[in-house]
């Protein structure tokens, strides 16, 4: 433990570190209509089989989240799984200890006493386990899944007085998500990141980071119609690294993990990238607002957790006086998105600082009918991947319980550049020219991005040949135009594809002016406004976007 004295030291040098750091990318504070959002979501268990002494490891690890917290001012949500609910000295701490500015709601991972409250038999070798069918109402028949959200309220308001208004989890399903709204008024939830394996989770496809409204048939896919959505906003989790999180683990069945939780080395616990992911969100392009959520679960324990915090929060504390970032309550930012929008908004995630000084650069775009990200590297640009999303794609777990230690949610894939590379060779839909029958991919340099309107994003680079590239990513399409040096010049976007991952494609029938594609029995189509295609033999490209008057204009609403 640093002496006083060192640790005014430190406060300084973060201080300033932090100052110049932010300084050098943008003076400009975000506007009022566009805000940056952080939460501090700390979620708390009673326990954990896997920790020696787990039950006052983790009471401690919440105790002191609360005094670091209020030591800075800043304020938070606490969420409560339900055997830490029941808990006396959890009620205790909450109600003396938090001011009335914090919020305290629902973390939905089911647990012991909690299912046999509701009267249901308990399959699990311990008081809480992390199996999927187990620890989450994805597991549950849609009736066993009513009467645990009613068990739960009950106690919550016999204990707080009032019912919660935010309820959080790795993953809640849509059907438990609309009962707790149309009868308890929940206004926000939350779930996690997108990743692939990790903890026995899969989430791939989806609203990347920020907010959205679910369809009523599946809480991972954001739903295209008011009468088709959950007016409940949910809030990705974690703070992924918009670069490298995606290739984490690419080739394999699992992912590592670079977000801001404070425990990972890499990501949350490291001040270098702390302070360039936060850059991406304060400083950068991202629409209509930009979100990250801070914070940590218990089960982690304080010793972990604690160099992160101990660094992130005064940086936060930084920007909050700056006037750069609103630090609120998930149900302040839940009451903001349902007041703001009245369906799933266009956001971005803009990334063109590498704290690894590689030299890669990502841009993610969503919006309530697709998801796209353009990737940079030193020698190489390409969509990394795009995700088309449709209300009428119910979730297996829907209406009857999953079964095993997983579950999985995904969208409409049209390009994905995780399940269809290998570690060696990276799937995705590159820039070409043709030039006397000889292919040559054109790299891309220097993005320039822009807001050129509310749900619009314009990205605009120069070639190595110095034609010039503007990718429009708006609502429902995506454009790529080109203003060439030479008007000769015979270019086309291609796939290509990994032979080892040729069998996963979705693709199904290629027509001139559209893709028609099945994945999990569910058909869809890209249509093409401008521009047409050419299919290949997969052994040397999957298909070619040729362009008209060097445009390709790409209609991303996916249904038939």
């Amino acid at each position: 433990m640093l002496h006083k004295t060192n640790n005014r030291l430190l406060f300084l040098f973060l201080f300033i570190f932090v100052g110049s750091a932010f300084s050098k990318a943008s003076t400009k504070i975000p506007p009022t209509d566009s805000p940056r959002l952080i939460n501090i979501i700390n979620f708390i268990r009673q326990t954990d089989y896997r920790l020696q002494d787990a039950d006052s490891l983790l009471f401690d690890a919440t105790e002191k989240q609360i005094q670091l917290m209020k030591k800075y001012n800043l304020v938070g949500t606490f969420l409560l799984q339900y055997d830490a609910l029941i808990n006396p000295d959890y009620q205790k701490l909450l109600k003396n200890e938090l001011t009335p500015d914090f919020e305290i709601g629902a973390w939905w991972e089911i647990t012991q006493p909690h299912v046999e409250a509701a009267g249901i038999t308990w399959r699990g070798k311990h008081r809480w386990v992390s199996t999927a069918n187990i620890a989450f109402t994805t597991g549950y028949t849609q009736e066993e899944r009513e009467k645990l959200v009613d068990v739960y309220m009950a106690k919550f308001k016999q204990i707080f007085g009032r019912y919660p208004k935010s309820v959080g989890s790795w993953f809640i399903d849509s059907h438990t998500l609309l009962y707790m709204y149309e009868k308890y008024q929940i206004v926000a939830s939350s779930n996690c990141k997108d990743q692939v394996g990790t903890d026995g989770y899969t989430l791939w496809g989806g609203y990347w980071n920020q907010a959205y409204y679910p369809s009523k048939l599946n809480a991972y896919m954001p739903a295209q119609t008011k009468e088709s959505q959950i007016p409940v906003p949910i809030f990705r989790m974690l703070g992924s690294d918009p670069i490298y999180q995606y290739d984490m683990g690419v080739g394999t069945s699992g992912q590592g993990v670079i977000t801001l939780e404070p425990v990972y080395r890499d990501g949350g616990m490291n001040k270098n990238w702390t302070t360039h992911f936060l850059k991406s969100i304060v400083d950068q392009p991202s629409l209509a607002f930009n979100y990250a959520q801070a914070g940590q679960e218990n089960s982690f324990t304080w010793d972990e957790m604690k160099t992160g915090l101990e660094m992130q929060f005064p940086i936060l504390d930084s920007l909050r006086n700056a006037g750069k970032i609103r630090v609120e309550t998930l149900e302040q930012s839940g009451l903001w998105f349902k007041k703001m929008f009245d369906h799933t908004p266009a956001t971005a995630v803009t990334a063109l600082d590498d704290y690894r000084d590689q030299g890669n650069k990502s841009v993610w775009y969503n919006s309530r009918y697709y998801r796209a990200n353009l990737y940079w590297e030193k020698q190489g640009f390409r969509f990394r991947d795009i995700h088309l999303f449709d209300e009428g794609l119910k979730s297996a777990y829907y209406d009857k319980p999953g079964t095993g230690g997983q579950f999985f949610y995904s969208t409409l894939p049209f390009i994905d550049g995780f399940f269809w590379s290998t570690q060696t060779e990276r799937a995705g839909l590159r820039l070409v020219k043709n030039e006397n029958g000889q292919q040559q991919e054109l790299i891309l340099k220097n993005p320039s991005v822009k807001e050129s309107a509310k749900d619009k994003l314009l990205i605009t680079c120069t070639d190595q040949f110095e034609n010039t590239f503007t990718i429009t990513l708006s609502e429902q399409n995506i454009d790529v135009g080109c203003q060439p040096k030479d008007k000769k010049l015979n270019w086309f976007l291609e796939l290509k594809v990994p032979k080892e991952r040729l069998d996963q494609l979705p693709f199904q029938a290629v027509e001139n002016k559209s893709i028609d594609a099945l994945f999990q029995d569910f058909a869809y189509k890209i249509s093409f406004k401008k521009g047409y295609i050419t299919k290949g033999n997969g052994n040397d490209y999957v298909f070619r976007l040729y362009p008209s008057q060097h445009t390709v204009a790409i209609d991303m609403h996916a249904s038939l």
